[in-house]
């Protein structure tokens, strides 16, 4: 029974303890100094397209519940916008290959129909 007693009063002199040094009851100032928060070391580069290699190098810094929204909504809408522009340039590029082949293809086929006549 007094072992129990003497780890209750040790136990109430650790937190009490903990409880002081974090409040700012001992030599500091006041509490504990606000920490920086981590913030994304290597973001996308904004001077040229995002390439395979920055997206496989991206790393987001850890927060209490995970990765900090902000930095990830940076990356995939910039990731989302490189897309987009990286389609329309596709759709563009088809879309003048498909009028050449129907230009060649007329072109080809204009030559034997006046030889017809």
């Amino acid at each position: 029974m007094v072992m129990f007693f003497f780890l209750v009063v040790a136990l109430a002199v650790v937190v009490a303890a903990v409880t002081l040094a974090v409040v700012g009851g001992g030599e500091g100032t006041g509490p504990l100094p606000e920490a920086a928060p981590e913030r994304l070391l290597d973001p996308l580069p904004p001077d040229r397209p995002v390439d395979r290699e920055d997206v496989e190098s991206l790393r987001f810094p850890m927060t209490v519940r995970g990765y900090r929204m902000a930095d990830v909504d940076d990356a995939l809408s910039r990731l989302g916008a490189e897309l987009a522009e990286r389609d329309a340039r596709i759709a563009d590029l088809e879309s003048a290959l498909a009028g050449a082949r129907a230009a060649a293809h007329v072109d080809l086929t204009k030559p034997e129909q006046e030889d017809q006549r």
